[in-house]
């Protein structure tokens, strides 16, 4: 299919404007982490709450991933991304206008959808590059996830300077453009008419579809989870002020999001398995290294970069393989991928927020984060590394 996906010239747009509405739906989706300080004081939010909220628009761009993936498949990743955009411009739109907790929360579920960009993303960039170069290709594409470290850098100042409604109306203006991009400058990919939906939902009888979703639970989950919850975990922990507080929560997504070409790069060259259970072995050090240093910001935050170094790198060595899954359902592997990999993002949230209120501490969130990095290790050696099984040959 890739070489009927049309010129080169197709391709490298396809490439750029895929990444670049990823960024602009990454901002919508992670707007409410940097803002949560302000939200917070309106509404007076409990701790429990204010992770509730966080993790909310986690929860939809999780699920939906699946049949946005297929659909992308199916009808064309161009068609399904302008639609997508359209549709978030909805919650976008409604956020300043709420003024209760329930209607937030609803409305933050909305929102959840501008995190399916990702599958839509993937499917409509991996088609027209070949086999060899998808590793670095889809890690390029990946750096759409960047828009989390643009909305912590940027939406904070953006509310200090004007106001909290002025925040979503600059996004609002972002989307539109993008879709006006989208439709003048990109092609539609090239989709199988005949597929039907028991072909797609076919990858969820492969073993490696499951595999994937939870090596990238962790790790995506860990960028998504820390994205949203550095501002918060710095502001209880040293009272940094929400701008301070939204650099490092940049610092955190950034980096992560750009060694993740450099993992799928790596990925080209080598043995992804034999990649990632270093991967593993990392997290879980840096996870305990942050759960012993919450008195101190230096240490901490070093852990906190080091450890999104380790998640991005493990995000792209895992992209690399979502191809060779199943060969043209990569949209359909990419959402089941996706959505447990997100479901990764979702629960931390809760799960930190109600250990901080029941014990006082942060500290049993991050032991439970470094269990976790064990048992994905553990699988990984079992299946992939002792077993000899094999996705990418």
């Amino acid at each position: 299919m890739q070489k009927e996906a049309g010129s080169k010239s197709s391709a490298v747009i396809a490439l750029i404007m895929s990444t670049l509405a990823m960024a602009g739906c990454f901002m919508a989706w992670s707007s409410f982490a940097p803002l949560a300080a302000q939200i917070t004081k309106t509404f007076g939010l409990s701790v429990s709450q204010r992770t509730l909220l966080l993790a909310t628009p986690v929860l939809l761009g999780s699920i939906m991933r699946i049949p946005v993936g297929i659909l992308s498949d199916r009808y064309g990743g161009k068609k399904v991304y302008i639609a997508l955009m359209i549709f978030v411009l909805i919650p976008l739109f409604l956020v300043p206008r709420v003024h209760s907790f329930g209607m937030l929360l609803f409305v933050a579920l909305l929102l959840g959808m501008s995190g399916t960009s990702f599958a839509v993303g993937i499917s409509y960039v991996s088609v027209w590059f070949p086999p060899e170069r998808q590793g670095l290709v889809l890690g390029i594409a990946s750096l759409g996830n960047i828009g989390n470290a643009i909305s912590a850098l940027t939406l904070p100042r953006i509310a200090a300077k004007w106001d909290f409604s002025m925040v979503y109306n600059v996004l609002i203006g972002l989307l539109i453009v993008l879709i006006i991009l989208f439709i003048v400058l990109c092609k539609e990919m090239p989709v199988d008419k005949t597929k039907s939906l028991k072909d797609s939902l076919a990858v969820a009888k492969d073993a490696n579809t499951w595999y994937l979703s939870l090596f990238y639970a962790l790790t995506f989950g860990l960028f998504m989870s820390f994205s949203n919850l550095t501002p918060t975990l710095l502001d209880a922990l040293f009272h940094m002020n929400p701008v301070n507080a939204g650099m490092w929560a940049a610092a955190f997504g950034a980096l992560c999001t750009l060694v993740r070409p450099v993992g799928g790069v790596l990925s080209d060259h080598l043995r992804p398995m034999q990649l990632l259970q270093w991967i593993l072995v990392g997290i879980g050090i840096f996870a305990i290294e942050m759960g012993l240093t919450l008195s101190g910001i230096t240490p901490f935050v070093s852990g906190l970069v080091l450890i999104g170094v380790f998640a991005g790198l493990g995000n792209g060595i895992i992209f690399k393989m979502v191809p060779y899954v199943s060969k043209g359902n990569t949209g359909a592997v990419t959402g089941f991928v996706g959505a447990i990999g997100s479901l990764g993002g979702y629960f931390p949230p809760i799960l930190l927020g109600s250990l901080k209120q029941a014990t006082g501490s942060y500290t049993w969130g991050f032991w439970l984060l470094a269990v976790f990095a064990v048992v994905c290790w553990f699988v990984l050696y079992r299946e992939f590394i002792r077993g000899g099984s094999h996705i990418v040959q």
